[in-house]
């Protein structure tokens, strides 16, 4: 069964100024690199939906989503600083609903069994929204909104959420900690931004900071150590994906050294579980990776074992 590609083209149109690295280029690279590696016809596309307003409150506090409602830009060549690194662009609120109605969608269709995966291949990205406040070129937070909805919509009473991007998904524990019905992993490096994933947190956190200069080997090892056995415990019945590619040696974003086999590793050891425990359900959602042609190699490998061909 082929996995769902879900983006849209609004999610082309945020911008956040010249020599931001989160560009609209980022999605042509992983089109581009899913062509030229023939995987273009294994997946089925789908135009992402805007999240509706309901949806957006199961994470976010109303005040918060009514500020970047009233904050977006409505005339071109306009940016609305919304924290220190993170802007609205005309373009920006409809990209960031899109964003959020991509990963409700990839819940509803493997849910409904129409495909066992989903990859999100939307932007802005998630993982550092908080429930109120946006971080990090983060606005909503997609695979949290995905959860709620799962939650809400379908039922499930375990929901895995595993974070391998190269920066603390702060966001995702600042709303699903405490939350018994989900468990959530996050590896990143530390110190690095957003300085947040050492301290004290809810049982249901597992937190794996990681030096910089990790490699594959020491990667996965903590993984193996740390985030899959707890997996398989928990025994999810949805596993979502926060999917950064910015730990790819070649990404000056950070300091990892991860390839593409790391990134088809873990993607293939989390279909394991998934196998094993949620007829194969995962839904992933991009977040960081900033290297153009890093971040096509690597979401490649990653429908790949999607797909299941490894």
């Amino acid at each position: 069964m082929n996995p769902a590609f879900i983006t849209h083209q609004d999610c082309l149109e945020h911008q956040m100024g010249a020599h931001h690295v989160e560009v609209p280029e980022r999605l042509h690279a992983i089109s581009d690199r899913l062509i030229a590696a023939g995987m273009e016809m294994l997946v089925t596309h789908y135009d992402a939906p805007k999240a509706r307003r309901e949806q957006l409150l199961a994470v976010h506090e109303p005040g918060y989503v009514d500020m970047l409602f009233e904050a977006a830009p409505s005339v071109d060549d306009v940016l609305v600083w919304v924290d220190g690194d993170t802007a609205m662009s005309r373009g920006t609120l409809d990209a960031a609903l899109r964003a959020a109605g991509a990963a409700t969608l990839a819940v509803d269709l493997v849910m409904s069994d129409r495909h066992h995966a989903a990859f999100c291949a939307v932007r802005p990205p998630g993982h550092h929204a908080e429930r109120a406040r946006s971080m990090g070129f983060c606005f909503f937070n997609n695979v949290a909104i995905a959860a709620a909805h799962a939650l809400s919509e379908h039922g499930l009473a375990r929901i895995a959420i595993v974070d391998f991007d190269v920066h603390h998904g702060n966001g995702t524990e600042d709303i699903v900690a405490g939350d018994e019905r989900i468990l959530f992993c996050s590896s990143f490096q530390h110190p690095f931004y957003p300085g947040s994933g050492t301290g004290p947190t809810a049982d249901n956190v597992i937190n794996i900071p990681l030096p910089a200069r990790t490699n594959g080997e020491a990667f996965r090892a903590a993984m193996e150590a740390q985030c899959l056995p707890r997996l398989e415990a928990f025994a999810p019945e949805l596993i979502l994906i926060s999917a950064g590619f910015d730990g790819h040696a070649e990404d000056d974003m950070a300091h990892f050294l991860l390839r593409e086999p790391d990134y088809a590793w873990i993607t293939a050891r989390l279909r394991e579980i998934a196998v094993r425990h949620a007829n194969e359900r995962i839904v992933s959602c991009l977040e960081g990776g900033y290297n153009l042609s890093a971040l096509g190699r690597s979401v490649a490998v990653h429908i790949d074992e999607l797909i299941g061909h490894g």
